[in-house]
């Protein structure tokens, strides 16, 4: 579906020039490995990068959701942003979660984060738990782009962790206040109002699904790609899935869906990134621990998973790749 052709669809009405506006794909909002004491496992993060580059994803997303920046202190979350970037070495675009429901942290936090030489954009996420207006999100969102202008702002509306939702006309007064504001993941798991946001929005502003199981629909719909969570255990073929639908290779990009939704739906059979961890786990590249309030899955789900991961291949893939088994 292609954008109405008005002033809106002109991005130099904008004033919109972004690194962001290159981007698109699918990009791996990547997890964090921690050790078995719960402190950050650099080798292994490095080494998940490297593996996703070369399996041949698009960008990285650093401490996001997945990355449960959550639970990351304030020295960690900037170490593990410091490590995405320096390991991705500009093969590919590095994002980095920053996002917190006080907007003044917010912009401590950020400032800090500019001074990570590599960062390509910033997401962030509504303010959690405040439920604030749609002005006082427009606000908070301003705020921060303004903030860390000229560096490219993501917004990421997730209202299934947050509890509010980030209007399609919100986005847009956000998209036309300032040239920064250059992305969405939209993560409602409603499709209308991607499709709103598809007529809605300049054709130069990106949107990226942030559902697995919608990226298709969505980019049916005009999106210009996924932030996936499955990306981190199958890379390529999630790639794969979405660049044939970018290209509009229906037919391939379906046939890859069907035999990786099973891992869309198991990847949150219990609370994200538990059950993605586990299965990097059993492939080798990182142990399962999570850090409280999160827990490992349950034994029956990690059962299930294995299961799951087998039919897939994926344990296979990690054995025919001589990954070799870190001693966790």
């Amino acid at each position: 579906m292609q954008r109405a052709n008005s002033p809106r669809s002109d991005a130099a009405s904008f004033g919109i020039h972004s690194p962001v506006m290159e981007t698109k794909g699918c990009g791996t909002a990547i997890v964090t490995p921690f050790k078995a004491d719960g402190s950050m496992d650099e080798a292994a993060l490095r080494a998940l990068v490297d593996w996703q580059i070369a399996s041949g994803i698009d960008f990285l997303v650093a401490c996001g959701s997945t990355g449960e920046a959550a639970t990351l202190d304030e020295d960690e979350w900037l170490d593990a942003v410091r490590i995405v970037v320096s390991a991705a070495a500009g093969r590919v675009p590095v994002w980095a979660g920053c996002t917190h429901n006080c907007t003044r942290t917010l912009l401590r936090q950020a400032a800090l984060l500019r001074q990570v030489a590599g960062v390509d954009a910033i997401l962030s996420a509504n303010p959690y738990y405040n439920k604030p207006t749609q002005e006082g999100q427009f606000q908070h969102f301003l705020a921060l782009a303004k903030a860390v202008d000229p560096i490219p702002v993501v917004l990421y509306n997730v209202p299934g962790r947050t509890g509010v939702n980030l209007e399609p006309q919100t986005t847009l007064r956000l998209a036309e206040a300032t040239p920064n504001i250059a992305a969405i993941k939209e993560a409602s798991g409603k499709l209308p109002q991607i499709k709103e946001l598809v007529h809605l929005l300049p054709r130069a502003f990106k949107i990226f699904c942030g559902d697995d199981g919608l990226a298709l629909d969505a980019i049916e719909l005009g999106a210009h790609g996924l932030i996936s969570v499955a990306s981190n255990e199958a890379p390529a073929e999630v790639a794969h899935m979405i660049r044939a639908a970018l290209k509009g290779d229906r037919a391939q990009a379906r046939a890859i869906e069907r035999k990786y939704a099973p891992l869309f739906e198991g990847n949150f059979w219990e609370s994200n990134p538990g059950p993605v961890k586990t299965i990097l786990s059993l492939m080798g590249r990182t142990s399962d621990v999570v850090r409280l309030p999160l827990v490992r899955p349950m034994a029956g789900t990690r059962e299930r998973l294995e299961r799951l991961a087998g039919e897939l291949g994926l344990l296979k893939l990690a054995s025919v790749a001589n990954v070799e088994a870190r001693p966790f």
